[in-house]
This record gives structure tokens, sequence and C-alpha cells, in this order.
């Protein structure tokens, strides 16, 4: 039984790895082919990526939307979030319900509804359009996980701040907000790496100025080469990059 359970978790992450592993792999190609036989390694892709104007201006606009949009994304939804764990609000359940209810819907059907929102009211297509495009998606994300970790021991610690006389402001940023770090930085990285990679709302949202993920986009019209296996794989390592520092931060044991 022991061997069957081991053959079917191989399986399992074989199936989930095994093509971004042959993505990174052939990223290394020093051919102009990404086809086997494998022939390197060379890093002559990685410096042509690196070189590319287009490329690196992507990667740059990527970083900026991924951060300002996790920072918008994680107050908002610290602020909703503590609203409706402190105040009991008329029909808070409904109220709830419509902050998550992104989370059910389609990116596709997001971004469509915000490209003809922005049309509508003569916004124009750029970078903030997306930037505010992933403040949607990921606002319901940081609102569950934040109002998730709001309990009663806090409440006490803020009942105890306001007797000593702190206003609501201190009191946020002094004594809610360090209690719920945890949770903060979770729902901050969680943000970056889905609006690092996000390509559909990017796509509909952005013209001239883009996201690299709607660069790669661009390169794969023309065909697949190494240099879009090497944007792949600094993608994915980007990502992974983010996820083990949130599993640091976040989920490291605090000393006894």
């Amino acid at each position: 039984m022991r061997a069957a359970a081991y053959l079917y978790a191989l399986a399992i992450y074989g199936f989930i790895f095994l093509p971004v592993a042959v993505l990174v792999l052939f990223s290394f190609q020093g051919t102009l082919f990404p086809i086997p036989p494998f022939n390197g390694p060379s890093l002559r892709w990685y410096a042509a990526v690196l070189s590319d104007a287009r490329l690196t201006a992507g990667l740059v606009n990527s970083i900026l939307v991924a951060l300002l949009s996790s920072a918008l994304a994680t107050g908002l939804g610290f602020l909703a979030a503590w609203g409706f764990a402190r105040f009991h609000l008329p029909g808070s359940a409904l109220l709830r319900g419509i902050i998550t209810l992104p989370l059910t819907v389609s990116y596709l059907i997001i971004g469509m509804g915000l490209l003809i929102f922005f049309n509508w009211i003569g916004f124009p297509k750029s970078l903030a359009a997306a930037g505010i495009g992933h403040v949607v998606i990921n606002l319901p994300l940081c609102f569950a996980i934040l109002y998730s970790q709001m309990g009663e021991n806090q409440a006490n610690i803020e009942r105890a701040a306001r007797d000593l006389g702190a206003s609501e402001a201190k009191l946020l940023l002094l004594v809610t907000a360090p209690m719920m770090w945890p949770a903060l930085f979770a729902a901050f990285f969680l943000s970056m790496t889905f609006s690092w990679d996000e390509f559909v709302i990017s796509f509909l949202l952005t013209r001239f100025d883009t996201t690299l993920p709607v660069e790669i986009w661009n390169m794969l019209r023309a065909g697949l080469n190494p240099k879009t296996n090497a944007v792949g794989a600094l993608v994915f390592g980007v990502s992974v990059v983010l996820a083990i520092v949130f599993e640091l931060i976040a989920f490291r044991k605090r000393p006894q």
C-alpha cells in the first residue's frame, strides 16, 4: 500500500511539474530550436531576454503593478475586514458575500466588465487600468484571509487601547496591524503572486505599456523558441521566490 501511495504521489507531482521542468530545461537550449535533443546548457537566451527592451519594460511594469495593486488590495481588504469584524452592520452577511463574489467570477468576465466601464467613463487603457483590475480580483482574497484572522482576543486588546485614549487611526496602525502582520503578509504576497503572472485582465486593459505576460503572449504569436522558454522560466522563478518568502514570513514558527 505504501508503494502504491508513493507511486500515486509521484504520478500527481509529475503531471503537475513535468511541463514546467521541460520549459526550464529547454530555456538552457543552446540552439535556435527548443526541441530534443537537448544542446546545452547555455545562458544565451537569458541574455537575449535581459537585453530585449520590450521584455525588460514589461518586467518592470509587472513588478510595479503587482506591488502597488497588492498593497492597495491588502489595505482595502484590511479596512473592510476590520469594519465587518468589529461593527454590527445591517445585512453584513450579504455584504460580505458581495465582497467575495469576484472569487467565483471568471477573470474574462471581470476584465470585459471593467473594459466596458472604463470606456463609458472615458478612462483609457493603461497600466493604471490593469492595476485597478488586479485590485478588483485580489481584494476579495485579501478580505477573506484577514477577516478569518480577526478574533475576539484582538478585539479585547483594541478595547483596552481605546480605554487608554488611543484614536481609531492609532488603534489601526499601532495595535491592530501589528497583531495582524502574518495575515497581512500572507494576503500581500498571495496578491503579488496572482498579479505577477495575470494575463487576461492585463491584456484587455493595457495598450502600449503592457505587463510581462502580455509580452510573452506577443512573442508566442510568432511561435515557440528558446527565448520564450527563458521568459517563462523567469516568471516561474519569481513566483517560486514569492512563495518561499511567503512561507518564511507567514508560517515560520515563533520562538517559544
